[in-house]
């Protein structure tokens, strides 16, 4: 009797448990798909996790729960076969009605953040829509019609544009605004492309901080607003650089401490941008690079070294297992790091010379090479 009674207790303990987990109800209804499958989607930060799958009745209504935290609101997404019908800005508590149909036209009721999302991804289709027209247009045109079409073309894209930065800065603390952010027309044009959006993403990560401050998205929106603000700051310097003739670099050291390039005190620097994870240019350096700093670093001559690794730990152990004298830096962003676009770096290794302040013209291929250079820039 006793083991009866503890089995009873935990299961009682266990739908409790269940029953006080917070979480968001959707009842669907999608008409146009009566006894068929319903993938539940939820958006983990940048990829899709598929939540589960659903089946409608003969009427096409469906329902589901979805988990959700308090202060944590999930975006959660309805596929029918491989048609995104519905988007969902959950919150816990949140009880939503949503009529679809196959074709990803649908309504949402009983909740304010999924009706805004609705409005959203209304207008950013529309938007594509015609631009996409516009752009076929283009694509027959000739001469005068072509300029004007273009023209046209750059005029929807801008009113959009404006629409969207409107809609941040009035929506700030409504998390609808971090899928605006992401816009896209195409995998090389985002809506907020322009380097001044830095500013855009920094106010609203601050400002959903406020409200939702475990949330996922703002976490990761925060990150994003870090970097491109790191490169709206690398742009200002670069527009200052005549004063030292070439882009300044500042990069934390095996030591975690920002060495800045153009405080390198040296007559001949050698900036040269690598990867610890290579095993040639982990060669180079012990088969070139030691013997030409012995040769040449009491004349004058320095290596500022920066490893383009997103593995800082896996870079740091190279550094000091062959015991590189010369400054090394490493930039964890890998080949988003802002120096590749700076310096317009093809492929790893690549290998700049400054001297006296300004990049040196001059092609620097192999170890024959660098050593002419430097006998004649180090006499």
């Amino acid at each position: 009797m006793s083991r009866f009674s503890n089995v009873i207790k935990c299961a009682a303990v266990a739908l409790l448990a269940a029953a006080c987990t917070p979480t968001a109800k959707v009842d669907g209804t999608i008409a146009s798909a009566p006894s068929s499958e319903v993938v539940m989607k939820l958006l983990n930060v940048n990829r899709y996790e598929v939540l589960d799958t659903v089946n409608t009745d003969a009427s096409g209504r469906f329902t589901y729960r979805v988990k959700v935290e308090k202060g944590q609101p999930e975006f959660v997404y309805v596929y029918h076969n491989d048609t995104r019908v519905a988007s969902l800005l959950l919150e816990a508590g949140d009880k939503v009605n949503v009529v679809a149909d196959t074709l990803g036209n649908y309504s949402v009721e009983g909740s304010a953040e999924s009706a805004r999302l609705a409005q959203v991804e209304k207008e950013y289709s529309a938007a594509q829509a015609r631009l996409q027209a516009i752009a076929d247009q283009v694509a027959d045109a000739e001469g005068e019609e072509a300029a004007s079409l273009r023209q046209q073309l750059g005029k929807e894209y801008v009113d959009y544009y404006r629409k969207c930065v409107r809609y941040i800065l009035e929506n700030s603390r409504s998390l609808t605004v971090v899928p605006v952010l992401y816009q896209n027309f195409g995998p090389d044009l985002p809506v907020f492309a322009q380097s001044t959006d830095a500013i855009h993403f920094v106010s609203v990560a601050d400002s959903l901080a406020l409200s939702y401050p475990q949330s996922k998205y703002v976490k990761a929106l925060k990150k994003e607003a870090e970097r491109r603000f790191g490169y709206l700051e690398l742009e200002a310097k670069i527009r200052n650089a005549a004063e030292i003739g070439y882009p300044d670099v500042v990069l934390p050291d095996v030591n975690a401490e920002k060495i800045r390039l153009s405080e390198v005190d040296a007559e001949v620097i050698m900036l040269y941008f690598w990867s610890a994870t290579d095993a040639n240019q982990k060669m180079f350096n012990l088969d070139v690079l030691k013997s030409l700093y012995e040769d040449y670093h009491s004349k004058g001559f320095e290596i500022y070294q920066v490893a383009l690794d997103p593995d800082k730990t896996g870079w740091a152990q190279v550094v000091k297992q062959q015991n590189l004298p010369w400054i090394n830096v490493c930039d964890g962003l890998g080949a988003s790091s802002p120096y590749v676009t700076t310096y317009n770096i093809p492929a790893l290794p690549a290998t700049y010379i400054i001297a006296d302040g300004e990049l040196v013209d001059g092609q620097v291929v192999d170890e024959k090479s660098l050593r002419r250079l430097l006998d004649r820039l180090l006499k």
